[in-house]
């Protein structure tokens, strides 16, 4: 795990100690906050001294009134060090007004400004202060940015979500009366997401009441794994990919052919596909739950088996990826085979058109061979499925729709899932579903995985 902001000066001699109790807790990267002039070559002292630590630096809006062009110009200096990924902590305070409101948002302005020049990503603190702190990372054309412990609304989330800003989570997540951020955690979608511990404040349960420190990240992550459906294993695994990405520190993985999500595996078996939905992730992102899905070729059966393993592991082994599985028949005949003779489970995530693309029924070759299949059906007619999923056939919903009915007779668990879009109906789509005879799954735009 990777923890995003924390404040390791404040740690003094015990600075030693409290990195390797992070480490053996499942923390190898941690990113240490300059904030105030005091603080500022500490921090990067500190990350130069260990490998698996980074530095930002940056002044803190409670101390902007000691801010000037001598501070400035050490930011700038600092931040030409190679351990220094970041701007931050910067932005504006009106909780406790340290210093004076004017003060507060000259600092910002003059540090946003040096981060844009350099190139570098910024550590925003915003505090009763979310519409001016928006205001003014819109007037300098941010983009690179992290909200750092977001303590605010749901709908400020999605304000700063669609400026393209991470969002990170801290200890306060874990507190039983954090109903606020516990909703907004639910919500950020997978693209967006950090984790911190903004250590020594801020202990989560069941801490609370000590000092903090990095160690203690895993209680964040434990939490909002429950709250969101998904294991630790995947929280860190998203958190890792996001904190590398803005702040391009590490590596990030390469496209990968089997990769599980919570105690199921995918198999990604080609980026192909017949239709060019517009809600379709893979045009917006590589990215599902932290897992680089963007193939650089497409992987043999054989490939395929050696990355299962042993079948029985997972809850099911998922024929999904970034395109339509159907469009190689013979490879998911031949694995799913293996999967079934050696104990496994097998599901299909399709768009139905697979009697298109291979000019006849291809169910019955797959009868025993699949356990499950979700159906993309993703509307209530002709009209709007063509509109909202650019098939490569103008004829392809009437395919779906007998595709699905022909799943009923070979395949023992059958789904259909729709889109949450406006222009899809939902209550007809429910119907449809009905005739035939088959569940309904509703899907939400942008959530994946």
């Amino acid at each position: 795990m990777i923890d995003s902001h924390c404040h390791l000066e404040m740690f003094k001699e015990e600075i030693p100690d409290v990195i390797q109790r992070a480490y053996d807790a499942g923390v190898n990267t941690i990113i240490t906050i300059g904030s105030d002039i005091e603080s500022l070559d500490e921090a990067v002292k500190i990350a130069e001294q260990y490998p698996m630590v980074y530095a930002t630096v940056g002044i803190h809006p409670h101390d902007a009134k000691d801010f000037n062009e001598e501070v400035l110009k050490k930011i700038f200096e600092l931040s030409r060090r190679p351990k220094v990924v970041g701007i931050g902590e910067i932005g504006l305070d009106y909780h406790y007004e340290h210093s004076p409101r004017d003060v507060q948002r000259y600092a910002f302005i003059q540090q946003l400004e040096l981060a844009r020049q350099i190139g570098l990503p910024v550590v925003i603190h915003s505090r009763e202060a979310f519409d001016d702190t928006v205001a003014i990372l819109k007037e300098q054309n941010v983009h690179k940015a992290v909200m750092h412990c977001f303590s605010g609304s749901l709908s400020q989330a999605k304000k700063a979500i669609e400026m393209g800003f991470f969002i990170s989570i801290s200890g306060v997540v874990t507190f039983k009366n954090a109903k606020k951020i516990k909703e907004v955690a639910q919500f950020i979608p997978d693209d967006y997401l950090m984790i911190e511990t903004d250590a020594p404040y801020l202990a989560p349960e069941p801490k609370r009441g000590r000092r903090n420190e990095p160690a203690f990240l895993i209680y964040t992550a434990k939490a909002l794994a429950e709250l969101r459906a998904v294991t630790v294993e995947d929280i860190d695994r998203i958190t890792t990919v996001n904190v590398n990405k803005l702040f391009r520190i590490g590596e990030l993985p390469k496209g990968e052919i089997a990769y599980k999500i919570r105690n199921t595996l995918y198999l990604n078996v080609t980026n192909r596909c017949t239709n060019i939905c517009r809600f379709c992730v893979r045009f917006h992102t590589d990215y599902v739950k932290g897992h680089n899905l963007r193939l650089e070729r497409e992987p043999s059966a054989r490939e395929l088996i050696e990355a299962i393993g042993d079948p029985k592991q997972y809850k099911e082994i998922v024929f999904c990826g970034y395109g339509e599985p159907f469009l190689r028949l013979d490879l998911i005949k031949e694995v799913a085979k293996w999967i079934k003779d050696n104990g496994g489970k097998v599901r299909v995530n399709t768009n139905g058109q697979g009697n298109l693309i291979h000019g006849r029924k291809i169910l019955p070759e797959l009868a025993g061979l699949i356990d499950s299949i979700s159906i993309s059906l993703n509307a209530q007619d002709k009209e709007t499925y063509n509109r909202i999923c650019n098939p490569s056939n103008p004829d392809a919903y009437e395919a779906v729709i007998e595709f699905i009915k022909d799943a009923k007779k070979y395949v023992p668990n059958v789904q259909v899932t729709v889109v949450d879009l406006k222009e899809v109906d939902i209550r007809k789509c429910e119907e449809i579903a009905n005739s035939m005879g088959v569940k309904l799954k509703i899907r939400h735009l942008d959530q994946v995985g």
